[in-house]
């Protein structure tokens, strides 16, 4: 039964016999039989509606059928081209099957079985073709946006290639922009990133790390202070309101904030004015707000670390950031420019990993995602020397352990510790052979960081990976049990 919407099939002969004969036969194949009269006839049919299959006779005035198919071939390659042959013709028309331009003969008078088989296998060939043709394309068009960097990110994931596009499509609004992602993952890359793509590129572009701010001082960095304002207030100060003005705000940990005060930054977002700490006089910016979290929003809110009402506020745009583990090879892309990076620096001469270190880096979690990446590479470069990274160089900074224990997952904490610093690693046991539990690894390791950070809480947990508040809690949790 001959289909109107399924494939097309094209009978080229200037006997007009031949072609009814070949009409007729071919309606046992489920397609839309259509004919032309001469090659050139042909061509304009293609030209504006390519077919799946055509069967051309080879000897024809004007344009035989081996020129034709050589011409269909270019124009539309998924074409199947079969030739209607005489027996005296064959070695040109092997020849042809060489050089490309057809795929198959019927040789005349033909066998209608025949006929009909080659014509079924020629359709399914076709749609092997046109799937290939598109999948060719499909990859040639990804290829074609792929970025292998954007913005100061490095990686070409899958993953990485969403997010970039996300943020091409975000950052020129004006609308707020709420990213999430674990720490270390590059949240105010991204948010440096949304701002130098966007209208306010011009403009300043001002972050704040909340959990890095003591509260009490919290309200001064947002929105600036007379003098006189509080203890320490020896002069007017502006906050970041008013130096972000025109451009953008970054608040990052922003469910670190102190929840009062995410009731007056709601009332700014809202209508753009703000009062200085001590000043009775409403002052105005016209900013864009950029967000960040490494916790659930909505888990936040639940503990009423977040307000529900500011998150919404500000979530007008969400962009996720996955963790470095999910980013297929980054990991090995990211440590060859912190190598590169480094190495120029520190003025060593490394060029590379060995093969060892190259599938430890591929295959270890990343619990502290690219910054604790970052902060390896670093370590290694300063305490080794080229010109390639060793897995053994790499097993020291991370857990102080033999790679396959850090693969395996022997030992694991809630926190691990990123070796980037002089730091000697907890013993799992004392010397009567006693096993320490992990808590107190942990412990140990935390508390010996903060001691060399000389008690500086913010610095020690960019040393771990982690954020501030996490350090604060967990400090916090151990003077609970020993009071």
């Amino acid at each position: 039964m001959q289909s109107l919407n399924g494939p097309r099939i094209l009978f080229v002969d200037d006997e007009p016999g031949v072609l009814r004969s070949l009409e007729r036969i071919a309606r046992k194949v489920d397609a839309q039989i259509i004919t032309a009269s001469s090659g050139k006839e042909a061509l304009e049919i293609i030209n504006l509606s390519p077919v799946d299959v055509i069967v051309s006779d080879m000897k024809m005035p004007e344009m035989d059928g081996n020129q034709l198919l050589e011409q269909v071939a270019r124009i539309t390659p998924e074409t199947v081209r079969i030739v209607l042959t005489g027996f005296a013709d064959m070695d040109m028309v092997l020849s042809a099957v060489n050089e490309g331009h057809i795929w198959g003969y019927l040789q005349k008078p033909w066998d209608n079985y025949e006929l009909i088989v080659k014509l079924k296998q020629a359709l399914q060939l076709q749609q092997v073709l046109a799937e290939r043709t598109l999948m060719r394309r499909t990859i040639e068009q990804y290829q074609q946006y792929r970025k292998d960097n954007f913005e100061g990110f490095v990686g070409d994931s899958v993953a990485m290639q969403f997010v970039y596009s996300s943020i091409e499509q975000c950052a020129p609004s004006h609308a707020s922009v709420f990213i999430t992602g674990p720490s270390g993952s590059g949240k105010e890359v991204a948010a440096h990133a949304i701002h130098r793509l966007s209208k306010r590129a011009a403009k300043p572009f001002i972050a704040l790390n909340c959990a890095a701010i003591p509260s009490e001082l919290m309200e001064s960095e947002i929105f600036g202070h007379v003098k006189g304002a509080f203890s320490g207030a020896v002069s007017n100060r502006d906050g970041a309101a008013s130096l972000a003005n025109g451009g953008s705000l970054f608040l990052d940990e922003i469910g670190e904030m102190d929840i009062n005060l995410q009731a007056k930054l709601l009332r700014f977002i809202q209508d753009g004015k703000f009062q200085k700490v001590g000043s009775g006089k409403e002052e105005y910016a016209n900013i864009r707000f950029i967000c960040a979290t490494n916790r659930n929003p909505h888990l936040a809110i639940a503990d009423k670390k977040l307000r529900e009402d500011l998150y919404y506020r500000l979530n007008v745009i969400s962009l996720s950031l996955p963790a470095l583990k999910k980013r297929d090879k980054d990991s090995l892309k990211l440590a060859q420019h912190f190598l590169n990076h480094y190495s120029e620096i520190e003025e060593k001469g490394f060029v590379g990993f060995s093969s060892e270190a190259e599938k430890l880096i591929l295959q270890y979690p990343w619990p502290g995602n690219v910054r604790q990446l970052q902060n390896v590479i670093h370590s290694a470069v300063v305490m080794s020397d080229g010109p390639l990274i060793s897995k053994d160089i790499l097993s020291n900074q991370l857990l102080g352990e033999d790679s396959e224990v850090v693969l395996n997952n022997t030992v694991s904490v809630n926190e691990p510790v990123s070796q980037n610093i002089s730091v000697s690693t907890p013993e799992l046991g004392n010397n009567d052979g006693e096993i320490i539990p992990l808590a107190e690894v942990e412990r140990r390791a935390i508390t010996q960081t903060i001691d060399i950070c000389e008690g500086n809480i913010v610095k020690a947990a960019s040393e771990l990976g982690v954020s501030p508040s996490t350090l604060y809690r967990k400090i916090q949790q151990w003077q609970e049990v020993e009071h």
